[in-house]
C-alpha cells in the first residue's frame, strides 16, 4: 500500500506542475472558448488518461526487458536531466510571458481558417456526400471530442510528462502513477477549461518551469540515493 502512496504522489505532483502551462494545458483553454466546454473537457481528459496508462505500461514492462538496476539509473538520469532542461527554460524565460499561449492560439487560429475555407468552397451537393461517407469514428464521437482528444494526444508524444512519466513507472507502483496522473491530469485540464484563456494568461511559465525543475532534480536526488538491487 505504501509504494502504491509513493508512486501516486510522486505522480500527481509531477505531472500537476509539468501539465500547468504546458502546451496542451493552452489548447485545453483555448478550446474550451471556442466549442462546448463539456465536449472539450471529455476529450481532453480521455486523451491524457489513455496517454498516462500507455506510458506508464511501458515504464512497467522496462524491467522485464533489461535489468532493474540499468532501469533504475535510466529514472535517476531522467529526472536530473528534465530538472536541469526545465530549469533552464525558466531561467530563459522573461518574468509572465505566455509565448506559448499565443503560439498554441496561432496554431489553432491557422488551423481554423483552413477549415472555415474548405467549408465555403463545398458545395452543397459535396457536403451531403461528406454526411453519407463520413468517418467511422464521427458516427459515433463528437467531431468535436475527436479534436480534441486527438491535439491532447499528439501533443503529449515524447513531452517531458510523458517520458517522466515511463520512467516513473518503471521505479514505482505503476498503478499509483496512473492514479497519480490521472487526478493530476484531470485537475489541470479541468482548470484549463473552465478558466479559460483568461487563467491561462495569468500563468508564469518561468516560475512554473523552475518549479517543475526543482521538483525533478528532487526526484532524481531520491532516486540515486534509493539502493536498488539488480
Amino acid at each position: 500500500m505504501s509504494s502504491v502512496l509513493q508512486g501516486f504522489t510522486k505522480s500527481l505532483a509531477m505531472t500537476f506542475v509539468s501539465e500547468i502551462g504546458d502546451k496542451t494545458f493552452f489548447a485545453a483553454a483555448i478550446l474550451a472558448m471556442r466549442y462546448p466546454r463539456r465536449l472539450v473537457l471529455a476529450g481532453c481528459v480521455s486523451a491524457l488518461i489513455v496517454m498516462t496508462i500507455l506510458s506508464a505500461t511501458v515504464g512497467w514492462a522496462a524491467p522485464n526487458l533489461i535489468s532493474r538496476k540499468w532501469t533504475h539509473h535510466i529514472t535517476t538520469f531522467l529526472f536530473f536531466g528534465f530538472g536541469l532542461w526545465s530549469l533552464w527554460d525558466g531561467f530563459k524565460q522573461g518574468g509572465g510571458g505566455s509565448e506559448e499561449l499565443a503560439e498554441v492560439e496561432a496554431e489553432l487560429d491557422s488551423d481554423l481558417k483552413a477549415n472555415g475555407k474548405t467549408s465555403k468552397d463545398s458545395s452543397k451537393t459535396e457536403d451531403e456526400n461528406k454526411k453519407q461517407k463520413r468517418p467511422f469514428l464521427t458516427q459515433f464521437f463528437s467531431p468535436i471530442f475527436l479534436k480534441a482528444f486527438s491535439i491532447n494526444f499528439f501533443g503529449e508524444f515524447g513531452d517531458k510528462s510523458q517520458l517522466a512519466t515511463i520512467g516513473l513507472a518503471a521505479d514505482e507502483n505503476p498503478l499509483g502513477v496512473v492514479l497519480g496522473g490521472v487526478v493530476a491530469q484531470l485537475l489541470c485540464t479541468t482548470a484549463a477549461v473552465i478558466g479559460g484563456k483568461s487563467l491561462a494568461s495569468q500563468i508564469s511559465e518561468r516560475i512554473v518551469a523552475l518549479s517543475g525543475g526543482m521538483l525533478f532534480i528532487i526526484f532524481g536526488i531520491q532516486s540515486f540515493l534509493t539502493s536498488v538491487e539488480a
